[in-house]
């Protein structure tokens, strides 16, 4: 792809975009950024809190543990957090350094004022606001459609900052995410000069590994990287790819204070992506600028599948990221389009019927099924097996295939949603 190109500077502009830290799920830390902002704008700690949130975010926040809350759950902990001892200017990292006399106050916060949620009517899939009060005084802060998306700012029922609202695919100020192929991506894996993207990717590698041998090292939610490798052994190197990245979702989901690079918006997605890739990219013997071309292969498949499903549904997006982690292993094995293409098509054959019913310590087995499918995606194709168009929602051509599941996971899986958030909150 030629440097002039103008898809070439926007893949580099959304790597920019998409391979931020965070520290925590995504959700839960998005609501306590919100806090934090809030709290800065009232410009004192307030007395009265109200958090009104999607059904989505209620979802995602509900089972995961906060970190750097003393293992706190739920809306009211994470938006607490953000206001007594949150960093606004720190954004989704905003509550990585909370230290003991911090996390004290926010237990004290709970147990004596009012912290209410309610239900936001908006109709946002990606929704929240949080209003603080002290006497007379009044401040509320709205992120909608992704985690760092401020929309509104209001302090003394005056607004100081209001956007527009846009769709939840592509928002005005980000590049434009419909302009991907698969074809594209891999001719800018091989072409891009990697000193445009090596800091993201260093990065990425280094976060993600650290959490992962975190997962793996102690005692984590449900244990499934630890688990995968006691039951199948270490020197499968399938084995290995699927066990870190699920060992990271395992320390991640249950309050690991170690920091993420995040793909899409999610942390999970982030280490489901690159873990695979990099595990794979040792056995190999492969060297660093190659696994790092494989790694913008992974990130940018996952972004790419993403970007029709929307950034939050009752789609999980480890089926994303397990794919995005196949074509990388692909890309890594030699693979190029036609081999990246099929390995995709087969992969989203298989797992494309996983659901998401919010974060918690089940999405580390998500993770590990989803890479499974993507390592079995690239060996079918290697053995001459694949699966045709008519065979079920897959059709011919990689971009028609991403398309349906696209619609499938933004249109089809909405009622889903709705009767998942209704099952969650024992409706």
């Amino acid at each position: 792809m030629d440097t002039n190109d103008i898809r070439y500077n926007a893949y580099i502009d959304i790597l920019h975009e998409e391979l931020i830290p965070a520290m925590g799920c995504t959700e839960p830390i998005a609501i306590a950024y919100a806090g934090a902002m809030a709290r800065k704008i009232l410009g004192c700690e307030p007395e009265r809190v109200v958090v009104e949130a999607s059904d989505n975010i209620i979802k995602n926040v509900k089972s995961v543990v906060v970190p750097n809350t003393g293992n706190l759950k739920g809306i009211e902990a994470s938006a607490v957090a953000g206001i007594v001892a949150g960093d606004a200017d720190k954004v989704l990292e905003v509550i990585a350094r909370v230290d003991d006399e911090g996390k004290k106050a926010i237990a004290d916060f709970l147990a004596a004022k009012e912290v209410k949620v309610i239900n936001s009517e908006s109709g946002i899939i990606f929704d929240l606001i949080v209003n603080v009060y002290n006497g007379e005084e009044s401040a509320s802060v709205q992120i909608s459609h992704y985690h760092t998306n401020i929309v509104k700012v209001t302090k003394n029922d005056e607004t100081t900052i209001h956007k527009q609202h846009c769709d939840d695919v592509g928002s005005s100020h980000k590049t434009d995410r419909s302009i991907m192929t698969v074809e594209d991506i891999i001719d800018f894996a091989d072409s891009v000069d990697l000193s445009k993207v090596k800091d993201a990717l260093q990065q990425q590698v280094k976060f993600n590994s650290a959490i992962a041998n975190e997962g793996i090292s102690n005692k984590w939610g449900a244990n499934v990287g630890s688990v995968l490798l006691q039951s199948w052994g270490e020197n499968d190197i399938k084995v290995r790819a699927k066990a870190f990245a699920a060992a990271g979702s395992d320390a991640r989901m249950s309050g690991c204070e170690l920091p993420v690079v995040i793909v899409s918006g999610s942390g999970n997605q982030g280490l489901a992506t690159s873990v695979p890739v990099i595990e794979y990219a040792k056995e190999l013997k492969a060297d660093e600028d190659t696994m790092y071309r494989a790694l913008l292969v992974s990130n940018l498949v996952t972004i790419h599948q993403k970007t029709g499903i929307g950034r939050l549904s009752a789609y999980c997006g480890a089926v994303s990221a397990g794919v995005g982690a196949g074509a990388g292993i692909t890309y890594l094995y030699g693979g190029r389009y036609k081999e990246v293409a099929h390995t995709i098509v087969n992969a989203l054959a298989i797992v494309s019927g996983i659901i998401c019913d919010g974060a918690k310590p089940s999405c580390a087995g998500k993770i590990a099924s989803s890479v499974e499918a993507g390592i079995l995606g690239y060996h079918m194709y290697k053995n001459g097996q694949q699966f045709y168009g008519g065979d079920g929602i897959v059709v011919k051509g990689v971009e028609n295939t991403i398309k349906n599941i696209g619609r499938l996971g933004s249109v089809g899986m909405r009622e889903t949603d709705k009767e998942i958030i209704r099952i969650m909150l024992g409706e």
